[in-house]
């Protein structure tokens, strides 16, 4: 009797000419470290979303995570090093993942939703004082400009195609890939989540789905 085949895998989105952020621990530097430095990398991406690192010593992340200071040191020389590398590799992951999950039958502004609502988990359930903590990091802005700027250039993209399509008329996809594409962000600052009725998340995504069914014809 003969075995049932597997389902045909099914091909994935491409995005020619949009590169992602190139990362801040490099997949070589990162596959020197002892296996022990690569979990606690997992537990500080943790921590990150729950409860922030940007306000806390070296001694108190080691503290944190049980670990040495020397082990610490020898993921990144400093702390403000060591915090960027971690929100770096947490945002890579969020981002590969909203990438990984559009393929090519879904139509552009399906893709668009999808992606978006994806990628606006970079902002939840991060806190409030780590937003603010965070920002006075050295070289925290330019590190999320690099990822927005990602986002922003696959959101274009995706806007191209559905005019192409003719899903959506003719729109300055430009601008409007800047608007959608850093809602996440906007919606995560510490003075606007404040005084938001929804976490961060929700409402990006509610904004998101209300400007693309402005967009939609018919």
């Amino acid at each position: 009797m003969s075995q049932p085949q597997p389902e045909p895998e099914t091909a994935r989105m491409r995005f020619p000419g949009v590169r992602p952020p190139k990362p801040l621990l490099a997949a070589e530097t990162e596959s020197r470290l002892t296996v022990r430095q690569r979990k606690l990398l997992d537990q500080l991406e943790a921590l990150v979303a729950s409860e922030g690192l940007a306000e806390l010593t070296m001694a108190e992340i080691a503290a944190q995570v049980n670990c040495s200071l020397r082990t610490l040191y020898g993921i990144a020389p400093s702390k403000d090093e060591l915090v960027l590398a971690v929100v770096d590799r947490r945002l890579r992951r969020i981002g590969r993942a909203a990438i990984g999950q559009l393929d090519a039958t879904l139509a552009p502004l399906d893709a668009l939703r999808a992606y978006l609502r994806a990628t606006n988990e970079a902002v939840q359930p991060t806190t409030f004082a780590f937003a603010r903590d965070f920002a006075q990091v050295s070289g925290a802005k330019q590190l999320l400009d690099a990822h927005e700027g990602y986002v922003i250039a696959v959101t274009q993209s995706l806007l191209d195609r559905a005019v192409t399509e003719g899903d959506i008329a003719p729109v300055d996809t430009t601008s409007l890939a800047h608007v959608l594409g850093s809602l996440g962000r906007e919606f995560g600052r510490p003075e606007v989540s404040e005084a938001a009725a929804e976490s961060p998340k929700a409402t990006a995504d509610a904004i998101t789905e209300i400007l693309i069914r402005g967009l939609e014809r018919g």
